[in-house]
């Protein structure tokens, strides 16, 4: 079988701390296929440099990136989904790294189910020194699960995408800055593209203090969210709205029940920490 090329988009600004991680996760992939795109946003560390003294690097050339200023991460994203030109396309923020085997196991994933679009799988957690948190093992896809509840079921760290999806038009909104993943992911649901879950790990997802997730757990985030579910969710829609904050609060709880008890009937909740050792 022929491997099918795969296109890594990096959006970056002022991560040398941890970009040079990121481009190694990615070049010790050996994968036969590849081309790995960092968008840079005019950084003013030394983010530059690192870039430059790799990509001249003899056995590096399937590194290509540009630094220019730009509207933030959504922006960027967006400027590395249109030079990608793999099939299969996944998206890696400059502080997260990819585990060994990633995309020989997502190439075979998408050659073996012809009909998926997105496929994402489980990832860990790390510090900012690269230590293991947590293992953290995703539910089988539920469009219930990720409209309603709090916590994203699909990771971006962990996602990949079929190349059509950005052919056919499909690009991030930049009018989101903490959720933009979780907007993308539900519009692409509405307009039928099919996701899959594969419960391989694939990525680390790095907890660091500059990191949007970390600055923005709360507040933010969820504001970003509550004005998500009410744009997506058919039931509030059709909601009075002096009743609607009672309603969601009610999905949420099913959501979260939904999403807790698949994760406890598979032992999930018993892997984060015990089996940290076996995949150090």
């Amino acid at each position: 079988m022929i491997a099918p090329k795969i296109s890594i988009v990096t959006p970056s600004y002022n991560q040398a701390s941890f970009i040079e991680e990121a481009l190694h996760s990615v070049k010790n992939q050996n994968y036969p296929s590849l081309e790995h795109i960092v968008v840079d946003g005019a950084s003013t560390d030394r983010t530059v440099s690192i870039l430059q003294e790799y990509s001249q690097k003899p056995d590096w050339q399937h590194l290509r990136w540009v630094s220019e200023p730009d509207q933030g991460q959504s922006d960027a994203l967006n400027k590395g989904f249109r030079m990608a030109s793999g099939e299969i396309v996944g998206w890696l923020n400059s502080d997260d790294l990819y585990r060994s085997s990633c995309f020989d196991k997502v190439a075979e994933a998408f050659s073996s189910h012809l009909d998926v679009d997105v496929l994402y799988g489980d990832y860990t957690w790390i510090d900012e020194k690269g230590h293991l948190l947590q293992i953290r093992r995703e539910i089988e896809f539920n469009r219930f699960v990720l409209l309603y509840h709090r916590t994203l079921c699909v990771p971006s760290p962990s996602s990949f995408f079929k190349r059509r999806i950005f052919d056919e038009g499909n690009f991030i909104d930049v009018t989101y800055h903490y959720s933009m993943d979780w907007e993308f992911f539900l519009r692409l649901v509405r307009r039928g593209y099919q996701f899959q879950h594969l419960p391989e790990l694939l990525a680390d997802f790095r907890w660091q203090s500059e990191s949007k997730t970390s600055k923005y757990v709360g507040g933010l985030l969820y504001q970003d969210r509550d004005r998500l579910v009410t744009q997506y969710s058919p039931l509030l829609a059709k909601s009075p709205r002096a009743v609607r904050p009672v309603c969601l609060g009610v999905l949420r709880v099913g959501a979260a029940c939904r999403y807790w008890s698949e994760k406890l009937l598979r032992g999930y909740y018993f892997q984060q920490w015990s089996a940290l050792e076996t995949i150090e």
